[in-house]
């Protein structure tokens, strides 16, 4: 027979929930600010205001607190995407609300942008469980075909579209443009941060992934 938890029991589990949503916000930005090799537990744990020891306990070292924040920041896009209810909308509309959600989402989180940065420079090593982050993903896959098949079989979309390639696409077109921002506004002597560069590159985005699916 299963017995239930007590309340004491479920305060600790609670408190062991806030702990490490804690430790994860904390280290989150210190990746962000420092990257993983500037990167140092004891400005984690006081940024955590938590003892350095009660990190240590939840997660072995930097490396898997490293991978812990990877899978949290992954899951936190996903979950918002889903919350947009895309199949809900005409195809083309999804379409643009997804190039347009991934846009604003970059900006109102640069420390997505640093934190992959920093993963890739470390070649995806710290995605330790490449099932899981599969699974994080999958559903933004599946969501996306279905709103290419759905406007294929309307007529309004052409076929043949791979929805992973076209994903790529977006978040590319954004990526590069926001992680070079500084680069590309010297090299062609313009600022491409002002909001009136950020709205032209939006536009320039949705016309280019819409002017791709749709058929003539």
């Amino acid at each position: 027979m299963t017995h239930p938890i007590s309340a004491a029991g479920e305060e600790r589990l609670r408190d062991a929930d806030r702990s490490q949503a804690t430790i994860l916000a904390a280290a989150r930005d210190e990746f962000a600010e420092h990257g993983l090799g500037g990167a140092r537990m004891e400005r984690i744990a006081e940024r955590a205001g938590l003892n350095k020891r009660l990190i240590y306990y939840y997660f072995e070292d930097k490396d898997s607190l490293f991978a812990a924040v990877l899978e949290q920041t992954y899951s936190d896009i996903r979950k918002a995407e889903q919350a947009l209810r895309l199949l809900d909308l005409p195809p083309a509309d999804a379409l643009r609300r997804l190039v347009e959600f991934t846009w604003n989402y970059f900006l109102a989180h640069p420390e997505f942008l640093t934190l992959l940065n920093s993963a890739n420079l470390h070649k995806a090593r710290h995605l330790a469980q490449p099932r899981r982050a599969q699974e994080l993903n999958t559903p933004l896959v599946e969501m996306l075909a279905t709103i290419l098949e759905r406007g294929r079989r309307e007529g309004s979309f052409r076929g043949g579209v791979d929805p992973v390639q076209l994903y790529v696409s977006i978040a590319g077109m954004a990526y590069f443009y926001l992680s070079n921002n500084y680069t590309l506004s010297t090299i062609f002597g313009r600022d491409l941060k002002t909001p009136k560069a950020l709205n032209e590159r939006l536009s320039h985005m949705v016309d280019v992934i819409l002017g791709y699916v749709l058929r003539d």
